[in-house]
């Protein structure tokens, strides 16, 4: 028996970014870039995580498949990004993040998780794992969860 298709599905994919290399500065425009992809994702019923370390971006992206699409070809048409490249689409059950846009730069503060993704390496290489990146991603969602007294997601 053949599964029931969903239109929900997630998107992964990592970009060089055409940022500041100032520290704040950087920090600034990420938060602009958040700001922005939140009142877009709002309207299109997308929840994403950005990661972002030194000049790369990662980004799960879910949501109805029209949407995830439309969203991914204004990421591509951001001249922000260069080098865009998918890591994975395909479909889901259900969603895992619960913000429509929240972002994540390496920082001491979460230094650890990024070190045991070791992503820079996969980027640098142009190979980076989805797998890598989703549990990335979702780490970081945890541990923010976690920082705001919430210790388990209904989702």
């Amino acid at each position: 028996m053949r599964a029931k298709r969903t239109s929900l599905v997630h998107l992964i994919y990592f970009s060089r970014l055409a940022l500041s290399s100032d520290v704040q500065i950087r920090a600034g425009q990420v938060g602009e870039i958040t700001r922005h992809a939140q009142k877009k994702n709002e309207f299109s019923v997308i929840t994403s995580f950005l990661l972002v370390e030194q000049t790369f971006a990662a980004q799960v992206i879910e949501g109805e498949r029209t949407s995830v699409h439309e969203t991914f070809n204004r990421i591509l048409a951001d001249d922000r990004h260069r080098d865009v490249q998918i890591c994975e689409w395909r479909e889901i059950t259900k969603r895992e993040f619960v913000n429509s846009c929240r972002s994540s730069i390496r920082s001491p503060t979460n230094d650890v998780h990024f070190a045991k993704a070791n992503l820079m390496p996969m980027f640098q290489r142009g190979t980076p794992r989805a797998s890598a990146i989703h549990a990335l991603s979702l780490a970081l969602q945890t541990e923010e969860m976690s920082k705001q007294g919430i210790d388990h997601l209904f989702i």
